[in-house]
């Protein structure tokens, strides 16, 4: 656990902490989703589910973006 904590501090991009990384985006814009549809449709739509469709697509632009930054870190550093 302490190599894990070490290697996610010091920048070290392998398969463990990328899917750390990728799992704290993701769930990171679950929550920026829902508080965006809130804000955007809260009145039109309803709060919930204007909440229950923003954390559903928020991921959608997040996940992919980090996916493809960590590639490119993991090359550049290599």
């Amino acid at each position: 656990m302490i190599d894990l904590l070490s290697s996610l501090v010091s920048g070290d991009i392998n398969l463990i902490t990328s899917l750390i990384w990728l799992i704290i985006a993701a769930g990171l814009s679950i929550v920026g989703g829902a508080i965006g549809g809130v804000l955007l449709a809260g009145k039109d739509l309803g709060y919930e589910l204007a909440a229950m469709t923003g954390g559903l697509l928020g991921p959608a632009g997040v996940i992919p973006a980090i996916f493809f930054g960590l590639v490119v870190l993991n090359l550049l550093k290599n």
